[in-house]
């Protein structure tokens, strides 16, 4: 049997509560389904206003719309990231900033941020990499003393939190994705969490077409008309339909993620230990949901040759992101500021196992080929890979050393 990368997950109820919203006669958008799911995110997140969109891409793309960024306006982000970060703020005209990545958590390292910004930076946008928290208290005590707004990429971090504050309610906007591949889905969709009060009447225009519709069925205008810029951001009830027995489920779909991830963390220790890997690092004060599973090997070659062979072995493993400062259309839209070289060296050496639920019945097989794969003499060394992995990425802040064991 071969074993997926990932494999979608239903809880058992996506298709009743889609034959449920047909009776219902309502397909399109901001029916029963979405004012569910809105509810569902504004109590278990804390976001003044949960908006669902049909992608993670539209909310960020609302985000940037929100924050009024005109040509020119810079905006400070990690180059390792998906590009639809980037791509939401240069429809803007705006300029994204890339800065270098912290070798431990592979999040944006906030000690570069405040010597990044200029006169023309409007925002930090932050990406919350395999649901593990920024420092986010570093980071928002920069925006405010500078005047900045901030926008969390939380694609990944649904039930993450930082310090007891979820994920993607502590800055000013925040976006969620959906997407099958994530830890709660709904086949393609998002939200938008808007946290600054101001905002709030202003999302809905733009969710809306331009339009204030959402005030006429609030019975507080007497018809709605055009008022603003904007798109046509919201998802089909049916996807709400399919995406509100997720979140119904979303604790117990974290708890079954948790128990592989500390499955493969505890099989990865040793093979940390002779220097054949390294393993994720969660900061203290952090916990996290279970996205993803990675390993960092030495280096391209090795990382390509293990890939190979364990899809020879019938499992797919992935690398992750290309970084965005090298790719032809960074090149030309954006910028960086100083060397990237954590950001360079991670995005050669990283390897996503699977993680999906239902892997629990395979994840042996997985971990004893990986295991094979390298320890085998003649692919990683005359020895297999002990000692061999580079110091280049490991651990420079005694604040992530230790391992948190909470969610």
């Amino acid at each position: 049997m071969s074993i997926p990368f990932n494999r979608p997950y239903l809880v058992g109820r996506e298709l009743h509560n889609i034959a449920q919203a047909h009776a219902n006669g309502h397909l399109s958008g901001d029916g029963m389904f979405t004012r569910s799911c809105h509810a569902w995110l504004e109590q278990h997140v804390g976001a003044r206003k949960a908006l669902l969109t049909h992608s993670c891409t539209a909310a960020l793309e609302m985000a940037a719309i929100l924050l009024d960024l005109q040509p020119g306006d810079e905006v400070i982000m990690p180059s390792f990231t998906f590009v639809s970060t980037a791509n939401a703020f240069v429809l803007r005209g705006a300029v994204p900033v890339f800065v270098d990545i912290r070798p431990d958590t592979l999040n944006i390292d906030e000690a570069l941020i405040e010597p990044a910004i200029t006169a023309r930076t409007r925002v930090i946008c932050v990406v919350h990499y395999a649901g593990v928290a920024c420092e986010m208290d570093t980071i928002m005590d920069i925006a405010t003393r500078h005047g900045l707004k901030v926008v969390e990429d939380a694609a990944q971090a649904i039930f993450s939190s930082y310090k007891g504050r979820a994920l993607g309610s502590i800055g000013d906007l925040a976006a969620l994705s959906f997407h099958e591949t994530k830890n709660v889905i709904a086949g393609e969709g998002g939200a938008l969490l808007v946290n600054d009060p101001t905002l709030v009447e202003r999302a809905e225009m733009i969710r809306e077409k331009g339009t204030n519709r959402s005030k006429y069925f609030r019975g507080q205008v007497d018809k709605y008309t055009w008022v603003d810029i904007g798109s046509s951001y919201l998802p089909s009830e049916l996807v709400a339909a399919f995406l509100a027995a997720q979140l119904e489920q979303g604790e117990s779909i974290t708890a079954r993620r948790l128990a592989i991830w500390w499955r493969y963390h505890a099989w990865a220790e040793p093979l940390e230990a002779r220097g054949m890997l390294r393993r994720p690092t969660i900061p203290a004060g952090c916990t996290h949901n279970a996205h993803m599973y990675y390993i960092l090997l030495d280096g391209l070659a090795q990382r390509s040759a293990f890939i190979e062979r364990m899809k020879a072995a019938g499992i797919s493993t992935v690398f992750h992101y290309v970084p965005l400062h090298s790719s032809p259309a960074g090149l030309r839209c954006a910028r960086t500021y100083g060397p990237m070289p954590h950001t360079d060296h991670i995005s050669d050496c990283l390897v996503r196992m699977p993680l999906w639920i239902g892997l629990e019945a395979h994840q042996d097989q997985v971990m004893q080929a990986a295991e094979k794969i390298l320890s085998t003499r003649g692919v990683f060394g005359a020895h297999g890979w002990g000692g061999c992995f580079s110091t280049a990425g490991k651990t420079r802040n005694p604040r992530n050393a230790q391992l948190s064991n909470a969610g």
